[in-house]
C-alpha cells in the first residue's frame, strides 16, 4: 500500500472508530478520498436501531439535533487526527446525512494543499449546465449565490461550493441564536429541491446515488456534494481518478 492509501486509511479507520464508539454503532464502510485541498469522507450503513425508530416514527428531526450536538464535540477530535495524519489543518468542515440512505458526508478544507493529493478536475463534461441548475436551485431557495466554484474530487464525488447566498433575515437570525433551527429548515428546503430535479443525472451522465449540502453560515458558504452510483450509466466515462479506500467497518 503506497504512503497515500496508508494515510486515507488511517483516517477512515479513525472516523470509524470514533462514530462506533461515540452513536453506538459505526458505519458499514467509510470511503476518504484527498484531492487538492478537499478531504471527503463518505459512510455508509450508518444508521442505529434507535435512531431508524425515530425516523420511522416522524422523528428525523430529532435525530438531526441529535447528532448536531454529537458532532459538534467529534469535529475538533477529527480535526486535529487530520492534521497529525496529514501536516495540513482544516479550515473548514462540513457533514450532512442522508437518512433514507443510512449514508452520511463529511467535507473537510484544508489551509493549504495536501501533500501527494491528487488534483481536483476542474473542467469535466456537464460543468456549466450542473452549476446553471445549481444557480437556479439556490434563486429558488434563498439567492443567487455571489461566488460558485465545482470540481471533481474522484470518479464518484462532485463537490460544489457556493458562496454569499445568505439573505438578511438569515443572517439575522445567526446573530440571534437560531442557527441551529435555520440550518434544519434550510436543508429540508433545499435537499428537497436537490433530490426533485431531475437533470443532474443527464447533466452528469450517471445516476446520482445521494446528495448532501450544509453550510458555514459564519463564512456564508455552502457546500453540496453529489456521489454518483459506482456504476456507468448513460454511456458516461465521468471522472478519471479511481474511487479512493474504503474501510469496512
Amino acid at each position: 500500500m503506497d504512503p497515500t492509501q496508508t494515510r486515507n486509511q488511517q483516517i477512515a479507520n479513525f472516523i470509524g472508530k470514533l462514530l462506533r464508539d461515540n452513536f453506538g454503532k459505526g458505519p458499514e464502510s467509510v470511503h476518504v478520498c484527498i484531492s487538492r485541498t478537499m478531504m471527503s469522507v463518505y459512510l455508509k450503513n450508518f444508521l442505529s436501531p434507535m435512531e431508524r425508530v425515530l425516523i420511522e416514527g416522524g422523528q428525523s428531526n430529532s435525530v438531526f439535533e441529535l447528532r448536531r450536538q454529537l458532532m459538534s464535540s467529534l469535529i475538533p477530535q477529527i480535526r486535529a487526527y487530520v492534521e497529525i495524519v496529514t501536516g495540513n489543518q482544516l479550515s473548514e468542515f462540513y457533514y450532512d446525512w442522508a437518512f433514507h440512505n443510512r449514508s452520511g458526508m463529511m467535507i473537510g478544507v484544508g489551509l493549504e494543499p495536501f501533500s501527494d493529493s491528487d488534483p481536483c478536475q476542474e473542467t469535466y463534461a456537464g460543468k456549466l449546465p450542473l452549476e446553471q441548475e445549481i444557480v437556479e436551485i439556490s434563486r429558488q431557495a434563498q439567492k443567487v449565490p455571489e461566488e460558485l466554484y465545482s470540481c471533481i474530487l474522484d470518479s464518484r464525488t462532485v463537490v460544489v461550493i457556493r458562496t454569499g447566498i445568505l439573505v438578511r433575515i438569515e443572517k439575522e437570525l445567526v446573530r440571534e441564536g437560531l442557527a441551529p433551527t435555520l440550518r434544519r429548515v434550510k436543508a429540508n428546503l433545499e435537499k428537497s429541491l436537490l433530490h426533485h430535479d431531475n437533470h443532474f443525472e443527464s447533466i452528469l451522465g450517471r445516476s446520482v446515488a445521494d446528495i448532501f449540502v450544509d453550510w458555514d453560515f459564519d463564512s456564508d458558504k455552502s457546500v453540496i456534494t453529489f456521489v454518483l452510483d459506482s456504476k456507468k450509466a448513460m454511456g458516461s466515462d465521468f471522472g478519471h481518478v479511481p474511487f479512493a479506500n474504503q474501510v469496512n467497518g
